[in-house]
């Protein structure tokens, strides 16, 4: 029968235009619509009762999409078989489904055909399948050690808290969210997310630490692997953790400034809690989604320094979303050439391909674009401020799940809304429009005259 099942897919996969990145994201929707259908059923409630199509769907494409945006409390409404299932939908929707599916041929011994390794390299943000198997089978090896170290780690903080049992689960449960940057909880609508423990940096520290290394990206966890010095490192790797390191200390620099004082965030803390959970707001803007304070309560000026960082997010071929770090570091570099009249886009010594510095500017501003024009529908149709519902929304896009408080009020359209906009930026807005968009066998066939303009 699995041999059966498994020539229909291979055939399946094989059909005209199913293209890698096609497969790729309609793999991701397979999983949101199996979620779906089981968190419809009545078990799945703590009341008994189905929680409906909308509450399901949105729920479980949160949860596949690693976002962390909720209509309803996860504590609260769903029961611990619905837990159950909304962490595996994490937990597939942080790997990628493929890459479960080939340590599933793996362990029973099957080949990894040429069709799936290119489907794996769409799924990881590879350019070729050379090693993708290997690499792969030592990211599925990382991500066990690290969620049961973080789940050990966060079962003894929580089980003096809430018992053993209780305290257990919650630990795997939120490694597992942590690492896949999900931003899913358990505190129930009292906890605020992490807000119980904006006092014990032990618990935040956990948290970021997951949430740093699930977003660094499986590459660059090979790379360091293999070679194991900087200098050895590639280029792309060295751009990665310097940008990821200048990220989260910008952001703790400003977070501290900015928020010090002010009494709905960090101004009622102590110092040294204040100066930790500056560092957590730095981290878990990288599309993690917990808070350890109201994010209603922040001032507009740090909201949009949030929108940036949201905007920017972790790195390719990782469990976060985002127009990734390597992305911003190209963009930069692409402004400074223009800044000092060069053509060719230059980093460390070597030059970028045009082609993708191209494509850069075609996800930002596609990004961007998708955003604003979002916002705006959704502000007209919801008679709110622009700011939290651009908040909102940018959240959703870049697969953040942070929340000013503004996800339960929203009217059934809004909800859809922000359903498309959390699939579309987990599946990638590039990978999306090659999926989709993108005729077959479209390349320039024609080509125009040149003309000069003038730009500024």
């Amino acid at each position: 029968m699995a041999r059966i099942w498994r020539e229909r897919t291979l055939a399946w996969s094989a059909r005209p235009g199913m293209n890698a990145a096609r497969i790729a994201a309609l793999s991701f929707g397979a999983v949101i619509l199996l979620g779906t259908l089981l968190l419809l059923l009545p078990v799945m409630s703590r009341d008994g009762e189905s929680a409906g199509l909308l509450t399901s769907l949105f729920t479980a494409t949160s949860a596949t999409c690693v976002t962390g945006l909720a209509l309803a409390d996860t504590f609260t409404q769903w029961s611990p078989a619905g837990q159950v299932v909304i962490l595996c939908m994490i937990q597939l929707g942080g790997l990628g489904f493929m890459t479960v599916y080939t340590l599933l041929l793996t362990f029973f011994r099957r080949e990894i055909l040429l069709s799936q390794r290119l489907v794996l390299a769409s799924t990881l943000g590879l350019r070729s399948t050379g090693g993708v198997v290997r690499l792969v089978r030592h990211a599925l090896l990382g991500t066990v050690i690290l969620e049961g170290t973080g789940a050990v780690l966060l079962s003894w903080c929580f089980v003096p808290e809430f018992g053993l049992a209780r305290g257990v689960w919650y630990g795997v449960f939120h490694a597992v969210s942590a690492f896949c940057n999900a931003g899913f909880d358990l505190m129930g609508p009292q906890g605020g997310s992490l807000s119980l423990f904006a006092d014990r940096p032990e618990v935040l520290l956990i948290h970021g630490v997951l949430v740093v290394l699930g977003g660094l990206g499986f590459f660059v966890w090979e790379d360091i692997y293999r070679q194991r010095r900087w200098k050895k490192f590639s280029l792309y790797t060295q751009m990665v953790l310097g940008m990821t390191a200048f990220l989260i200390l910008a952001g703790w620099l400003y977070f501290l400034l900015a928020e010090w004082s002010n009494p709905a965030t960090l101004g009622l803390l102590a110092p040294g809690d204040k100066v930790m959970n500056a560092l957590f707001q730095s981290v878990t803007l990288r599309t993690a989604g917990f808070a350890s304070f109201p994010q209603g309560g922040l001032r507009e000026c740090s909201l949009v320094m949030c929108l940036l960082f949201m905007l920017i997010g972790g790195s390719s071929g990782s469990t976060a979303g985002g127009i990734k770090t390597v992305t911003a570091l190209v963009l930069a570099a692409a402004l400074r050439s223009g800044l000092r009249g060069r053509q060719a886009v230059t980093l460390r010594g070597r030059t970028i391909p045009a082609r993708q510095v191209f494509n850069a500017f075609t996800l930002t501003l596609t990004v961007i674009a998708a955003g604003f024009v979002c916002a705006m529908g959704l502000s007209l149709g919801e008679g709110g401020e622009f700011l939290p519902i651009l908040y909102e929304v940018i959240s959703a896009l870049g697969t953040v799940g942070l929340s000013t408080g503004l996800t339960g009020t929203l009217s059934a359209g809004s909800c859809l809304v922000i359903i498309a906009l959390m699939y579309m930026g987990r599946v990638g807005i590039l990978s999306f429009s090659l999926a989709f968009m993108i005729p077959r066998g479209g390349g320039d066939k024609i080509k125009y005259p040149s003309c000069d303009i003038m730009i500024g």
